[in-house]
């Protein structure tokens, strides 16, 4: 009676069969996931270790930085817990022995398979549901991630700014400095040339009176 039953129920017959495509897709999909959060959680370690060496460039605290490096680690963590589950999971459901070649006890391999399909499906749709608060999660990092890079390229930009303002104004101070140690010479010139012509008329001024007396 299962038999007729499994024959005649297409979602029964594809939890029957270990390796049915969608349930190879299923898995697949969740791979390729939990590599994508591997690939940006990467990324966020690298952007929070920029950060962790210099916060004050990207205006932020220590105590800052120290909590998205926490939270990095916690995502990090689940991550690898349920790759390892996934692994676990399809490892142990590896062996399962397909029903269609069993000679006797026939409806309890069936019934044992789809306990097991079951089992995974379940396990799968529940990776899924934390994928998605995982993957929440890992995108308000990589906001954050992104701000603090765009604070950084702003905080560049002004001190372009400022550089360039600096050296036309130290360019300003050096050409007023060579302007005014030029006076300061012409001057010293011309101090120098009344001082000589003052004692020149003392001289004549001292043989004139020599004479004359």
């Amino acid at each position: 009676m299962m038999s007729s039953t499994n024959e005649e129920d297409p979602f029964l017959q594809v939890q029957h069969a270990a390796s049915s495509p969608e349930l190879a897709s299923a898995r697949a999909d969740l791979e390729a996931a939990l590599s994508a959060l591997a690939e940006d959680l990467s990324d966020l370690v690298a952007s929070v270790a920029a950060a962790e060496s210099s916060p004050a460039a990207y205006g932020l605290s220590a105590e800052e930085v120290s909590r998205r490096k926490r939270l990095v680690q916690e995502v990090g963590g689940e991550v690898d817990d349920m790759r390892e589950e996934l692994q676990r999971k399809l490892a142990g459901g590896g062996g399962m022995s397909d029903p269609a070649m069993a000679g006797g006890g026939e409806q309890e391999e069936d019934s044992y398979a789809e306990f097991e399909q079951q089992q995974q499906l379940e396990m799968m749709r529940d990776q899924d549901q934390h994928l998605d608060g995982v993957f929440q999660t890992v995108g308000n990092l990589r906001r954050q991630a992104d701000d603090m890079g765009r604070e950084l390229e702003e905080q560049h930009e002004m001190l372009e700014v400022v550089d360039s303002v600096a050296d036309r104004v130290g360019g300003r101070l050096q050409n007023g400095m060579s302007k005014l140690q030029t006076v300061i010479r012409r001057n010293e010139d011309r101090y120098s040339s009344c001082c000589i012509a003052v004692l020149i008329f003392v001289l004549i001024l001292l043989l004139v009176l020599l004479l004359i007396l």
